[in-house]
């Protein structure tokens, strides 16, 4: 389908925040069992999302203006109430690492700081310009996009992840990271559609997703090696074989993860709704147990 602005969209969806209720208060440390590596390198995206959520609906808010198309109006203000939503739920489970002795107040003070100096529409305080302001925009806006295709690309892998099931991984950890998945996938168009509405440029689009790539690495990674040693439970260390031997066991996207999701990205006529269907995620928002607490509870 395409609108009268360009973008190819998908079948009408309602995109909408929900309200969940997620106990985290028995999940244990290493939730998924036997495999502490894996369940950090997961644990990371705790640490990550709020803040890099919250900068989500900074820069879409800034955006709003420029989106003349209502349909995609719609679709923007329904994609920031799940952002906000998910950045609360992952500081919940920041709280949960917390309360197993981990302290992660460095890297999310680290995280808040980039969202404020380098993410806000004034970095580091200057005012810019107004082709320099409409640049920065638009360059913030592309590499959302980019990080978007990632969090649909992971929101499939976690809705399919049937080892982490067989492992009897902790599963209010598991509903977690799945409704997230699944509202990702759910929207994982209207960042894309609103770079293109905005500006479209495939230069921008190329440079932003080889930026995001290399940043999301380096994070997950950093990140990882950090909540491992952090981790007083344990004295494992990281380990690329340890890595590689979860992976093949279903447990843990492999190391390659990010850099195999970047050629599809980089096509010319890639649209995220070319990444597969809405369905999975659909099924799974319908039977989420932290979603449908809450539905039967306002009952």
């Amino acid at each position: 389908m395409s609108s009268a602005s360009g973008l190819r969209t998908p079948p009408p969806t309602s995109i909408r925040a929900r309200r969940t209720r997620f106990d985290l208060s028995a999940t244990p440390l290493h939730w998924v069992p036997g495999d502490p590596q894996s369940a950090h390198l997961m644990d990371v995206l705790h640490i990550m999302l709020p803040p890099g959520e919250r900068w989500f609906c900074d820069v879409f808010r800034e955006a709003l203006p420029l989106v003349t198309d209502e349909r995609l109006r719609e679709d923007v203000q329904g994609f920031m109430g799940q952002e906000s939503t998910h950045a609360r739920a992952h500081e919940l489970a920041r709280d949960h690492l917390s309360a197993h002795g981990i302290d992660t107040t460095r890297p999310m003070a680290q995280a808040e700081w980039l969202r404020t100096r380098l993410g806000g529409k004034s970095p580091f305080g200057l005012s810019l310009p107004s082709p320099l302001a409409r640049w920065w925009l638009v360059t913030r806006l592309s590499s959302i996009a980019a990080v978007e295709h990632f969090t649909a690309v992971l929101g499939y892998w976690i809705l399919d992840a049937d080892a982490l099931d067989a492992v009897e991984a902790d599963p209010q950890m598991l509903d977690l990271l799945r409704w997230h998945g699944a509202e990702e996938v759910e929207h994982r168009s209207v960042a894309f559609d609103v770079f293109q509405h905005v500006s479209g440029s495939y230069a921008r689009r190329v440079t932003s997703m080889l930026a995001v790539g290399l940043g999301l690495n380096i994070a997950f990674l950093v990140g990882g090696v950090r909540l491992l040693s952090a981790d007083p439970a344990t004295d494992q260390r990281f380990s690329f074989r340890q890595w590689s031997r979860s992976a093949r066991e279903g447990r843990i996207p492999p190391p390659w993860f990010i850099w195999k999701a970047m050629p599809r990205y980089l096509r010319r006529d890639h649209h995220p709704s070319q990444e597969g269907s809405s369905e999975p995620a659909a099924t799974y928002l319908a039977s989420s147990p932290g979603v449908v607490a809450v539905s039967r509870a306002r009952l």
